[in-house]
């Protein structure tokens, strides 16, 4: 049994398609999927997608991309979306500076309020940060001496210094199918260092499919084979494995109902 700890089950990739994709999920042993939030337009949307299956459940937040459209967002706006039973995290937030689709100083103030909603609502903040990785632990640092709250840096490829810092703050890593790229040492390097008590694994699905489906269209079934790899890097077995990422899963996401998984 594993859990898709991030994926996104209302993009367009998969319009028309959620039905067969959760089911092809669960025939490979993924019982459980976290559906995440990247606009607070499709909150809605992605609550119904959580609603009619059972061990699905979402999150609500502002992808950094889309921080630019949603520059007001307030700790209470997120809240107030953050109450129904399906929605168990904030996020995705962060900040991404590859891309920059929206301005830093925009997209750090979004993230605040992200973390502001988490520490209110007690509820785990899931963080996207690319080619950020300074700004990133400044401001876990800066909000975490205000007050903690749980999160976990989600589909991880920053260097060791987010990891530390995030491990420092209670926080969990969770790795991709990008662990199983050729040139991903250094993810790989860190997936080896951190604690199995903090460990998760997700697709990001629909993107990066790992090695061996590298290529296709990702979906939640795609968990098993970064299990396997993340597995075998730790010297486990993947029984042991799933077992363990099952359980951090539910001990971060705490509101989620284990005896909902079918």
């Amino acid at each position: 049994m594993l859990v898709d700890s991030h994926c996104h089950l209302d993009f367009d990739d998969f319009k028309g398609e959620c039905d067969d994709v959760v089911a092809r999920a669960r025939a490979a042993g993924i019982t459980g999927m976290l559906t995440i939030c990247t606009r607070l337009a499709d909150a809605a949307k992605i609550r119904a997608i959580a609603a009619a299956h059972d061990g699905i459940w979402c999150s609500v937040g502002v992808h950094p991309h889309e921080a630019e459209h949603a520059a007001g967002v307030t700790a209470l706006d997120l809240m107030a979306l953050a109450e129904p039973a399906e929605v168990i995290g904030i996020g995705e937030t962060g900040l991404d500076f590859y891309y920059q689709h929206s301005p830093r100083d925009i997209q750090e103030k979004v993230f605040r309020a992200h973390i502001q909603a988490a520490r209110e609502t007690g509820l785990p903040i899931i963080v996207h940060t690319r080619d950020a990785d300074a700004d990133t632990v400044r401001i876990l640092a800066q909000e975490q001496a205000r007050g903690a709250f749980a999160g976990v840096i989600h589909c991880f490829s920053a260097g060791a210094e987010v990891a530390r810092c995030a491990l420092d703050h209670g926080m969990y890593i969770s790795f991709s199918g990008i662990i199983t790229f050729k040139n991903a040492d250094l993810v790989r390097a860190v997936a080896r260092d951190v604690p199995m008590e903090r460990l998760l694994v997700e697709t990001d699905a629909p993107y990066l499919a790992p090695v061996p489906v590298r290529g296709k269209r990702c979906e939640p079934a795609f968990t098993a084979h970064t299990a396997a790899y993340v597995a075998e890097i730790k010297g486990l077995g993947l029984d042991e494995l799933a077992r363990a990422t099952t359980d951090n899963f539910f001990t971060l996401f705490h509101k989620a109902n284990r005896d909902d998984l079918p």
